[in-house]
């Protein structure tokens, strides 16, 4: 069985809480060798960093997603930089910029986005991005710092062939989810996929969200996605890229494991 990489996975959320345990055994039983946990707030962040000490195969970001950003203080960044401190923080975010739902106002947006990119260069840690209706104020904040971060993940993209090729110029690596699944909103990613070079591709489940809608088969809990189904992304991927499964498994567990600096794990 060829190993997988989840490489943003919500596993603190309340709807894994009641079968963890076999969260975990089931994703070990597909494949998934290892898991990424996403911080959003220091709190999840600090619920992250424990989960994933508890367990070999579990690492974990801390940041602060944009919907969380008028939480942001200097003291937040300091707790930001002290979890970061942890063999296990792999990765600086959720952090970027969300337009869509506007859930805190954009300037401190921008403020906070900024801010986790300084400290991630100071600390020379990826980040893991997150950008939603925002790509013309997103990319020249993240153009101000690219050069000065030893690497930056797109996560669960979902935008336009524009956004895409910004994205690769930059040299960023990019995260695909069952967003490609949906027919309803997936048909323009499942055209570009193919665009993105194989060493800058990586898959995530982004569990319990965006479970895959033409999955064969019932999910292990009804409406939940979690790192078990990965393998079914990765196969619907490869079709879309006219690839063996195979292949893009290899291709996206080895760049997992080259940026967020993972030992390949033994099954």
């Amino acid at each position: 069985m060829q190993p997988l990489a989840d490489i943003g996975i919500n596993l603190t959320d309340k709807r894994f809480q009641p079968d963890l345990d076999d969260v975990l055994s089931r994703a070990a039983a597909a494949g998934v060798r290892w898991q990424l946990i996403t911080g959003t707030d220091v709190a999840s962040s600090r619920a992250a960093l424990a989960l994933a000490q508890a367990h070999e195969n579990l690492f974990c970001t801390a940041g602060l997603h944009p919907h969380q950003a008028r939480e942001f203080t200097p003291s937040l960044l300091g707790d930001l930089e002290a979890l970061a401190g942890h063999e296990k923080v792999r990765a600086i975010g959720e952090t970027g910029l969300d337009f869509n739902r506007d859930f805190s106002p954009r300037p401190i947006q921008e403020t906070a986005f900024a801010a986790q990119l300084e400290l991630a260069a100071t600390l020379q840690r990826p980040v893991f991005l997150h950008q939603r209706d925002a790509h013309e104020r997103f990319l020249p904040i993240l153009k101000d710092y690219r050069a000065a971060l030893p690497d930056a993940v797109v996560h669960c993209f979902t935008g336009s062939r524009r956004e895409l090729f910004d994205y690769l110029d930059l040299d960023c690596h990019i995260g695909i989810t069952g967003w490609l699944c949906d027919e309803r909103r997936g048909g323009e990613l499942r055209q570009l996929v193919h665009n993105i070079p194989s060493d800058r591709l990586l898959v995530e489940t982004d569990g319990p969200y965006l479970l895959p809608r033409d999955l064969p088969g019932k999910p292990p809990v009804r409406g939940r996605n979690e790192p078990a189904l990965l393998p079914w992304i990765v196969r619907q991927l490869a079709a879309c890229r006219d690839e063996a499964p195979e292949t893009v498994a290899q291709a996206t567990y080895e760049n997992s494991c080259r940026v967020f600096s993972v030992s390949i794990l033994p099954a």
